[in-house]
């Protein structure tokens, strides 16, 4: 039998152990207590920012620990924690290898006219600012199991992105260098005219936290209903602003799908995973029928019914479409075992 591996995902507002057991099978944990570290052959832990130096999995020491808090200011809602649970976990179970796996070096084979902007060579390559891309654990995962040469991924959850894979290989994705960027999320803006950023910097005095604040919690679907960044309880109420909030965000995501058909060169089949991908159809009708024109019909009754993993386009659509469970724990396992295997 093949040793389980603890998988480590801390986010913003929650820590979610699971202990893998093989290829297909994960069982959730509740604390780190609750495990034998006989029974274990790696702790992997879900890191979000792997910046330049990391695309691929790297087995944490002292120096790996100190490079990892260095990152945490390029995605603060998502590393720090990391690092913190990291922390502990080395703490809780010393005599057992840890490895960091990324959600950007799935990534890291992005076309450089999709990672490159448009910004002084100081800014590009003294500086290194440049399109990483995130959840890139659940994109792999979603590419490994619809197999076809042109892939969308819309994995929305409380962080959303739009991801172009084109025969297994990520070539273009809508966050950018942190994860700020791109589609409206739960409680972060997405994309805004950084001119209007400069804007409210110079004639309303904000700080940099204020600003920070605001884009990073304030923002989204929650600032645009003015009450809540769920989707599931904007989708209950019939007040504007939550049918405003919602149209807003289908738009956005049905734009950033057409535009990942760009780097495909068309498309084959979109997935929708993660919290509210798997979970509203509402959401995915919606995004769907704004993507008619590529000739993907949904199937209503199908996708009234989906319950993940799970086929929603109707005969005869052009597009597959897929509602798929998101399993990083498995994918950073395996990356885990993969490192140690060498």
């Amino acid at each position: 039998m093949t040793p389980a591996v603890l998988v480590v995902n801390a986010g913003s507002t929650s820590l979610k152990l699971h202990l893998v057991l093989d290829e297909e099978t994960s069982v959730p944990v509740d604390s780190f207590g609750d495990v034998d570290p006989r029974e274990i052959e790696a702790v992997a832990h879900r890191v979000v920012h792997g910046g330049a130096d990391f695309s691929e999995p790297a087995l944490v020491d002292a120096a790996v620990e100190r490079e990892l808090a260095a990152l945490t200011e390029l995605a603060p809602l998502h590393n720090a924690p990391a690092l913190a649970a990291l922390r502990d976990a080395r703490r809780a179970l010393p005599s057992v290898l840890h490895v960091a796996v990324f959600d950007t070096a799935f990534h890291a084979t992005l076309l450089e006219k999709a990672s490159t902007y448009a910004l002084p060579h100081r800014f590009r390559n003294e500086w290194g600012i440049c399109r990483y891309g995130f959840h890139g654990l659940s994109v792999q995962w979603a590419a490994e199991r619809v197999r076809v040469p042109r892939l969308v991924v819309c994995h929305l959850g409380g962080g959303c992105s739009v991801t172009a894979v084109r025969d297994g290989r990520s070539v273009d994705t809508s966050m950018g260098y942190t994860p700020l960027e791109g589609v409206p999320m739960a409680t972060r803006s997405g994309s805004v005219d950084p001119g209007a950023l400069l804007h409210l910097l110079r004639t309303r005095r904000l700080t940099l936290e204020e600003l920070d604040r605001s884009l990073e919690h304030e923002s989204g679907l929650l600032g645009l209903s003015g009450s809540s960044g769920d989707v599931d309880e904007l989708e209950r109420r019939e007040d504007a602003a939550a049918r405003l909030a919602l149209a807003v965000y289908c738009y956005r995501i049905a734009g950033a799908v057409a535009a990942m058909t760009v780097a495909l060169g068309g498309l084959e089949a979109l997935v929708f995973t993660a919290g509210v991908g798997e979970h509203s159809a509402r959401v995915r009708e919606e995004v769907c029928v704004q993507l008619g024109f590529l000739g993907l019909d949904l199937d209503a009754d199908a996708n009234r019914r989906a319950q993940p993993d799970a086929e929603i386009a109707a005969p005869g659509s052009a597009v597959r479409v897929v509602v798929l469970r998101a399993r990083e724990e498995l994918v950073a396992a395996r990356e885990a075992r993969r490192l140690l295997r060498r």
